[in-house]
């Protein structure tokens, strides 16, 4: 036996000086499973799964609230067939955007076409940028820009039915916020020979994108008017020997029976919810209503306008 080691057991050997610890820490993992959207094909995966319910028409979410839009700042349609429309239509219009890698269709390369006749500048952009140009709408990589409206003076509306040697008619909207129901009441007053409509400076809906839009280009051919004061221009009209009728659900007269539409006439619009103001009633010469079945307790006013445009030009053609 060398030593007299024989028999003894090793010892046993330390950590070797410098490891840190390593092999401990190698046995702790890497942590819980990212969630989704902290993967690197997050992002490609959601946009394309976007651009495909977009171009299926699909509902998108709302964009974030933005501050509020400068008066004389350019408005913007978007949509394959609103876009086209309105080109169609004359609308004017500074710059049509594209989205890159859009999938063309008709509808793509006509509004194409008539913009570079036009005259009219061709971007491509991102569809981050038309998302923020469309305050979130579904465009489906489209999108027209008109310049801010250049709203006529309340007086220019009876000047133009006077100059076409015919007996006014003006629709005058009082509490309409929603530019949908102002594009639906443009394409009926278009329809049915209007010669304008006038709107509140406040608390009304104004000539928008989203007007245009509704209107179907209609707001091309049809004069918008503006008054600082609503009731005062009511009762200038009436100087100028116009009448104002004003449509409300609780009056005792029918429409066909006010006696007043063939004569210069001005109709008067409410809101859906609420009505005619107080004070707009006070100027009104007569209030009436669309005859209807008790279940329907209003109709929206869109439809009110076009059901009394249409009487007003019944009454007129006999």
């Amino acid at each position: 036996m060398a030593g007299g080691r024989a028999g003894r057991p090793a010892k046993k050997k330390g950590p070797t000086k410098g490891t840190g610890g390593q092999k401990r820490r190698s046995l702790e993992g890497k942590g819980a499973t990212p969630p989704a959207e902290m993967r690197h094909w997050y992002k490609d995966k959601a946009r394309t799964e976007r651009i495909a319910r977009e171009d299926r028409g699909g509902v998108r979410k709302p964009a974030p609230a933005r501050q509020r839009r400068a008066e004389d700042a350019p408005e913007h349609i978007g949509g394959r067939n609103p876009v086209l429309e309105a080109l169609l239509a004359g609308v004017p219009a500074t710059a049509l955007y594209v989205a890159q890698r859009i999938d063309n269709d008709d509808r793509v390369r006509d509004s194409i076409k008539i913009a570079a006749e036009r005259g009219i500048a061709l971007l491509e952009v991102t569809r981050d940028k038309l998302d923020r140009l469309t305050d979130g709408a579904v465009h489906q990589g489209l999108a027209l820009q008109i310049p801010a409206y250049d709203y006529a003076h309340p007086a220019e509306l009876v000047e133009l039915a006077r100059e076409a040697d015919e007996s006014p008619l003006i629709v005058a909207l009082d509490g309409v916020t929603d530019p949908r129901n102002l594009g639906a009441i443009a394409r009926s007053a278009t329809a049915f020979g209007a010669h304008g409509l006038l709107i509140p400076a406040r608390r009304s809906a104004g000539v928008t994108g989203g007007a245009w839009k509704t209107s179907a280009g209609t707001l091309a051919n049809l004069r918008v008017a503006r008054a600082a004061n609503l009731t005062a221009a009511l009762r200038e009209y009436r100087e100028e020997g116009l009448f104002v009728i004003g449509l409300d659900g609780e009056a005792t007269v029918d429409l066909e029976n006010a006696g007043l539409l063939t004569e210069p006439l001005v109709v008067v619009i409410g809101s859906e919810g609420k009505g005619l103001s107080r004070l707009v009633r006070e100027h009104c010469d007569a209030l009436v209503r669309i005859p209807m079945h008790a279940a329907a307790e209003s109709l929206n006013a869109g439809v009110a306008a076009g059901v009394a445009l249409y009487e007003v030009a019944r009454h007129r053609r006999h």
